[in-house]
């Protein structure tokens, strides 16, 4: 059992720029990320990053203090500072101007083995200030499945190409060998290679936009700038938490199963509230199982970061000084932090989803105008095979079909916004493209009327698809999720939504979908019937207004038939 605090919070001396500059270069950092990521997004290959958008540019200085993110997907840059820590573990004095680094390892600062990060170290005056970052999310990384996700898996090793700290560009010059190594362990390496390369390039973005700015403001301003947008940031946290009610607080979350025969999954948190710190101990959690839906310590850390950020001011900035106030307790060898060689290809949206959750519902004692209901669970699926009209093997992940978003005190959950590790960041692609890049047919997508939890504000509505396959040989498809069992929760007073229902329909023959399976024989024409979860209510359903209800009936949300019942949950008879 350990209490840590992520790597390099030290406190540095007082800054001595002014507000004025501070803010400038606040705001610089933070369009330099987005910048990033507008990059990435426009050459990417792949439609899991050009439309769907499953990546997230971030910078770091040289001790791996997180100094600004984009608003992309929250749970990837909660352990990128874990993750420069590995870079600059291993490689030490040897970091020159021009390098491109390269992890995916989870046991060594990553998320997942899907999740690669390039870094970019960023020298001024010949001192390394900087490291510009980008992980995405690959379409494919090798293993015994395609499409990244081995629900079969019973330890890393099977669930994709490993990669601990790599260089990859040696001052300038690209290491080929290396590179092929690489784009010849995946699927479809041209694609892969194209995605690198976006990724890469991202990072170069980065690189450039910062000596841009150390070039008009100077080392030393900028570095004096830094311990200034982090302690500000710490300062608004400490003073959000201090609204707060002092108090011991616990929360559970639980998941459905391993996929391996294990079932109700708990997740427990006792947080701690005391003046403005918190402290969150995670150590009763459920032992590490066989399955894929252990997290690794970066993972888990960030899992908690990610709930921190949901129940703070919105505009505080998310960097290293926004987590001091926070420690986090955890016992090595349980579901939320688990030992090598332990498989965690799922970690990154189940378990680290109910890790914030269990932190958030925890927290309902503590500060109930701050908490949101729960959000919709992942449930994805992956279908390889061959298209007809072009004789190539395909990869395609389902994105779209979201599962509706929790509600909160501000109002009713976002429609299919999409899993709570995101929290609306990942996008579903055009329907459009996918029809013309792959043998699909959308013969509809639509809002899942009744699926949400009901409450003084509603949770978001989750999907109804249907999708054909356009294959005339039979394809195969694996899936990956949870939430078939365990709905989205409502929270002071709210009603859960309604969980998951996937169904493959080939000829007269319908077939229930677990939430992970492998080998999934996809007939010719067959269709994906896809039901997903709606989004948990808040406060109680006698307490929303006469005119919201009006609206979701005219709006479609609320079917006919249960026009009644939520009727009588509003006159409380």
């Amino acid at each position: 059992m350990a209490t840590r605090e992520a790597p390099g919070t030290i406190r540095e001396q007082e800054p001595v720029v002014d507000p004025v500059t501070v803010s400038v270069i606040t705001h610089r950092f933070e369009a330099i990320v987005q910048e990033m990521g507008e990059a990435m997004l426009r050459t990417a290959y792949s439609q899991i990053l050009n439309s769907s958008r499953d990546f997230s540019t971030a910078i770091t200085d040289r001790e791996s203090r997180l100094v600004a993110q984009a608003e992309h997907v929250p749970i990837h840059v909660g352990s990128m500072p874990w993750a420069v820590r590995a870079i600059t573990d291993f490689f030490g004095d040897s970091i020159n101007p021009g390098d491109v680094y390269l992890l995916n390892d989870p046991y060594h600062g990553g998320n997942h083995l899907p999740d690669l990060t390039t870094f970019v170290p960023v020298f001024f005056e010949d001192k390394l200030l900087f490291w510009s970052i980008n992980r995405s999310h690959q379409s494919d990384i090798g293993g015994s499945t395609h499409g990244a996700y081995n629900p079969a898996a019973t330890e890393i090793w099977q669930e994709g190409l490993r990669i601990t700290p790599l260089k990859l560009y040696d001052a300038g010059t690209v290491r080929e060998d290396v590179m092929q190594m690489i784009a010849i362990n995946v699927r479809h390496a041209d694609d892969f290679l194209g995605d690198l390369r976006a990724m890469i390039g991202s990072s170069w973005v980065g690189e450039r936009r910062i000596l841009q700015l150390l070039d008009e403001y100077g080392t030393e301003t900028v570095t004096e700038a830094i311990d200034a947008i982090l302690d500000s940031a710490e300062s608004q946290t400490r003073a959000c938490i201090s609204t707060w009610t002092d108090g011991v607080y616990f929360g559970e979350a639980v998941l459905d199963d391993d996929g391996h025969g294990t079932e109700d999954i708990h997740i427990r948190a006792q947080v701690t509230v005391s003046g403005d710190s918190l402290h969150v101990d995670l150590s009763d959690s459920h032992p590490q199982v066989t399955g894929f839906i252990n997290s690794s310590y970066p993972n888990m850390m960030s899992a908690v970061h990610m709930a921190l950020s949901f129940l703070i001011e919105p505009r505080t900035p998310k960097n290293s000084g926004t987590f001091r106030p926070l420690t986090v307790t955890a016992k090595e060898g349980t579901v939320v932090w688990a030992r090598p060689p332990a498989p965690v290809t799922l970690a990154t949206n189940h378990c680290a989803q109910e890790i914030a959750e269990s932190v958030i519902k925890a927290l309902v004692g503590a500060c109930p105008d701050r908490v949101i209901a729960g959000w919709g669970r992942r449930f994805r699926i992956a279908i390889k095979g061959v298209d007809p009209r072009t004789g190539r093997q395909f990869i395609w992940h389902l994105f779209h079909a979201r599962p509706g978003g929790g509600a909160s005190p501000a109002g009713d959950g976002w429609e299919t916004a999409g899993e709570g590790q995101a929290m609306g960041s990942s996008k579903f692609g055009s329907i459009e493209v996918a029809e013309v890049r792959f043998p699909l047919f959308f013969e509809h997508h639509e809002f899942r009327p009744d699926s949400f939890g009901d409450g003084q504000f509603r949770g978001g509505a989750g999907s109804v698809l249907r999708l054909r396959m356009e294959t005339e040989g039979t394809a195969v498809a694996n899936t990956a999720g949870d939430g078939v069992r365990h709905p989205s929760y409502g929270t002071c007073g709210g009603r859960d939504g309604v969980p998951h229902r996937y169904r493959l329909l080939a000829g007269e023959h319908v077939r229930e979908l677990r939430t992970k399976e492998v080998d999934i024989e996809v007939p010719p024409h067959s269709v994906f019937l896809v039901e997903s979860a709606g989004g948990g209510g808040y406060g109680p359903p006698a307490e929303r207004s006469p005119d919201a209800r009006r609206q979701d009936i005219e709006n479609g949300f609320v079917s006919a038939d249960d026009t009644t019942d939520r009727a009588l949950l509003t006159t409380g008879t």
